[in-house]
């Protein structure tokens, strides 16, 4: 009978009803409506699926696949990753969601996805049609109008604020909520890993969550912003881009990024080797494995450690739920000012462009262009905005990284 209680007292089953922990189920809750999403609904169940299953595993009390002891305070303690006991006088023995997490603490994943994400990207659109690249910097106003907000309005809805921020600079915080806006995961974590890492968690799940629903946010928006005249507006075929303009283009923004904003170096460095990679055409094997093999592994590391620190503790409080709804707004003023410059442009260009393509310039790449030509063609089925919409995409990534280092080097100590 020892033996059988002893069992019982370590099931998870017991440990919910002995410790009271009923946020747990809340948290498993709500993973299992993001798996709902991923798989019935199909809303890049790439991204969304590895993030729901990693935060129904950290849930699941008396699993402890994941140890936020190890990573108190916003730094990693390597000291108790040795083996030394903690305050508690217990020796933690990290499991592989830990080992894996120290990839997003260390910013070692973003960059990687990055390489990927350059040998998969087309910049020909961006530069058949230089314009494109005012609306992928337009799409960036919702950083730093965000950025603003969190500054100012967190103090008011949140009296207790400095005890929830835990010695992290109010700017700091908001210069990772902001990050959201740009619609782009691994710079959001690249980010908040150097000025707000006791937040990376709820962030860096709001912020591939929101990605993961671009196809719902979006369309609404870009609807109440534009006029039935506007979106179906048709554009003209991009002129062809030279192989040297294709080679070129990555090498000239990576001189010019890297002195303009230094900090901003390793993640558009990282981009745009990964398209000098695939545009050179002399390192196919590598292009492809960065492609396929190097993002694929990535993701599923990245996914997983993401969602394995949404715990309960962290994820259910006032200041968590407020980042989140703070990152629908960014992400919403990131869609409006694309779609708002595209159509003040439109007063002095002859040759009109569609407001719908400037919603892409967020950095939810292809995700973002598919929706202006999913929505355009749905008004005017003669409609083919997918490679000007493109434009403004890439732009948007390349926007975002810049941006990021801007509030890196405002904010970064």
């Amino acid at each position: 009978m020892e033996a059988i209680m002893n069992f019982v007292q370590q099931t998870g089953f017991y440990m919910i009803f002995a410790n009271g922990a009923w946020d747990s189920l809340i948290m498993v809750a709500i993973a299992c409506l993001l798996l709902y999403l991923a798989i019935v609904k199909k809303f890049e169940p790439l991204l969304l699926l590895p993030i729901a299953f990693g935060m129904l595993l950290t849930n699941l009390i008396g699993a402890e696949v994941y140890h936020e002891e190890l990573f108190a305070g916003g730094h990693v303690h390597w000291d108790l990753f040795g083996g030394a006991a903690n305050e508690a006088g217990k020796v933690i023995t990290p499991g592989l969601i830990d080992i894996l997490y120290l990839g997003v603490k260390l910013g070692v994943y973003p960059c990687l996805i990055f390489i990927g994400v350059g040998a998969m990207t087309d910049f020909g659109p961006l530069i058949a049609n230089p314009k494109s690249l005012l609306l992928g910097a337009a799409a960036q106003l919702g950083i730093f109008l965000t950025f603003l907000g969190v500054r100012e309005l967190f103090p008011i809805i949140i009296p207790a604020l400095e005890e929830f921020l835990e010695g992290t600079p109010l700017e700091n915080l908001a210069a990772s909520v902001g990050i959201i806006g740009g619609a782009d995961g691994p710079t959001a974590i690249f980010v908040t890993s150097k000025l707000a890492p006791n937040f990376l968690g709820p962030i860096a799940v709001a912020a591939y969550s929101y990605m993961a629903l671009v196809p719902v946010i979006q369309p609404p928006i870009m609807k109440a912003l534009t006029t039935k005249k506007e979106r179906v507006i048709e554009m003209k075929a991009l002129r062809q881009v030279s192989k040297t303009e294709k080679i070129l283009f990555p090498i000239v923004v990576t001189i010019f990024v890297a002195w303009l904003v230094p900090s901003a170096a390793p993640l558009v460095g990282s981009l745009m080797l990964g398209n000098l990679l695939t545009e050179s055409g002399v390192c196919e094997r590598l292009a492809k494995t960065v492609q396929n093999e190097l993002m694929n592994i990535v993701t599923i590391f990245l996914g997983i450690s993401v969602g394995a620190t949404a715990t309960a503790s962290t994820f259910l409080s006032p200041l968590t739920l407020c980042i989140i709804a703070m990152g629908v707004v960014a992400f919403g003023m990131g869609t409006a000012g694309g779609v708002l410059l595209a159509k003040f442009m439109n007063l002095f260009l002859k040759q009109k462009i569609n407001p719908l393509i400037g919603s892409a310039g967020v950095s939810a790449v292809p995700m973002a262009a598919r929706v202006s030509q999913s929505v355009g063609q749905k008004e005017n089925p003669k409609n083919f905005l997918l490679m000007h919409a493109m434009g403004p995409n890439v732009a948007g990534v390349i926007g975002s990284a810049i941006a990021a280092g801007v509030l890196l080097a405002m904010f970064g100590a």
